[in-house]
């Protein structure tokens, strides 16, 4: 039992049976204690056993049999948007290439490759199970070579307008040579086409008159002469299919920036400190705007990244100024203070800026900080390789740190400019072993202390200190 007011009343009872039991008071207390505690959230000992050796399999089978596990863990969350872009993030740190969908090779679930991992057709929308079973058992008598030999063979029944189009758009039918513009254009008739060859086959009369394949090719309607879609518009029918991006993504162009400027992203925010400052990158993807008491207008704004989304929380102070920033698929940086739980993160935005304006509108310096009594002459060799693997424009900085007594600043040589960003900042704290690195950006505009922050921050560390 977890409910409090429920405990209450069962700690009456007990004690009650515990006395008329002449079981002494004060130990009868410790016992429901104990067990009150353990209501709260315990797990016996077999159950702690049972997970134990789960954790050994699924680390057995990671290390060992990477690609298959990966697959598999892919498979277990083809329904979730948010759980395929996580795995994929994660078969991508591990150099596993995830192949997009293919009408020729993706089976039902994903499937392993060789090294390489295959999207499975179940995870593409508006495609049911009874259209996958028809594809499969048409393409045992050879791959399809076009989008017409495909509504020959398959049970258009099943595999409906609908369901070829997602496959379309996924890029299913891309290895047959075509553009999927050309493809989308011409499906009626490819349909057409495949109702009537099907019509035919099963016709008695026709079978008097079997057509040859050079009858046939006669008869084939022909992909209308048109350029491909653009980039933006591949990957937004990607995602409408998908959920997600697989062969690209908008943000993809601003990764240079992002590493720049950013500290954190929609993976690894989850694991900052609540009140911590971090700056985030991505694209606007759904906007809520609400009326305050005071009847000022404010926003709540899903953020989307390369690995997810992120809930950003835009107050009326800012969004009178940010307000015609925040539209559907506009790429920004966002700055503000992590508000977290143990069921959510959240940002509360500072500020907001057009990704693009990021060179002009903010500088960026990198700041480490160390503890004095948990270095050494080797540490600090191996943070200045670090920092060499990584040449930039922005200047660094080492707080070495005597914890509750002092902290001494000292500014880098101009030699040692770095270019600040997440891989900077992940390479450095495995190093130290904490969370060391911190990337600031400040707008041009504020005026600057010796130690590189804006006077805002400078205020509140100092206060702290």
């Amino acid at each position: 039992k977890k409910i409090p007011k429920i405990m209450a009343m069962h700690r009456e009872r007990f004690m009650q049976g515990a006395t008329k039991n002449d079981i002494p008071s004060e130990k009868a207390g410790m016992i429901f204690s104990l067990m009150e505690k353990f209501g709260g959230y315990g797990f016996n000992k077999s159950h702690s056993a049972a997970y134990a050796l789960i954790a050994y399999q699924t680390a057995f089978l990671k290390a060992h049999f990477p690609v298959e596990f990966m697959a598999s863990l892919l498979t277990s969350e083809m329904h979730s948007s948010d759980g395929v872009v996580k795995y994929i993030a994660e078969c991508r740190s591990h150099g596993i290439e995830v192949l997009p969908p293919d009408i020729n090779e993706s089976e039902k679930v994903f499937t392993v490759t060789g090294s390489k991992i295959r999207f499975g057709l179940a995870a593409v929308k508006n495609v049911g199970e009874g259209a996958i079973e028809s594809i499969v058992e048409a393409r045992n008598n050879g791959k399809f070579s076009s989008l017409f030999e495909f509504c020959e063979q398959v049970d258009l029944k099943k595999v409906n307008k609908r369901v070829i189009e997602s496959l379309i758009k996924c890029g299913a039918f891309d290895a047959t040579g075509n553009y999927r513009s050309q493809m989308l254009a011409s499906l009626e008739d490819c349909i057409d086409y495949g109702q009537r060859v099907q019509r035919e086959r099963t016709d008695p009369q026709m079978g008097l008159f079997n057509l040859t394949e050079e009858q046939k090719a006669i008869n084939l309607p022909s992909m209308p002469e048109m350029d491909e879609w653009d980039e933006k518009e591949l990957l937004a029918l990607e995602k409408e299919s998908l959920g997600f991006y697989i062969t690209g993504h908008p943000l993809s162009r601003y990764e240079d920036l992002l590493d720049k400027f950013t500290n954190t992203n929609s993976a690894t925010i989850k694991e900052r400190n609540d009140g911590e400052t971090v700056t985030i990158g991505g694209m606007v993807r759904n906007v809520k705007t609400i009326k305050t008491k005071k009847g000022d207008l404010m926003a709540f704004v899903t953020l989307e990244d390369l690995l997810g989304t992120v809930e950003i929380t835009v107050f009326s102070s800012l969004y009178a100024t940010v307000y015609d920033l925040l539209t559907d698929d506009n790429a920004i940086l966002v700055r503000g203070f992590l508000q977290k739980d143990e069921n959510s993160v959240k940002l509360l935005a500072d500020s907001i800026i057009n990704i693009d304006k990021a060179e002009e509108t903010w500088t960026t310096s990198i700041h480490f900080n160390l503890d004095v009594t948990r270095i050494d002459k080797t540490l600090l060799e191996a943070l200045n390789a670090v920092l060499k693997r990584h040449p930039g424009p922005c200047p660094a900085f080492i707080h070495l740190r005597n914890p509750e007594k002092t902290e001494t600043i000292i500014a880098l040589p101009e030699s040692i400019r770095v270019k600040a960003g997440v891989s900077l900042i992940q390479e450095v704290d495995r190093l130290v072993g904490y969370h060391a690195a911190e990337t600031v950006c400040r707008p041009i505009e504020s005026s600057a202390n010796a130690n590189g922050y804006g006077n805002g921050y400078s205020k509140r560390r100092r206060k702290k200190r």
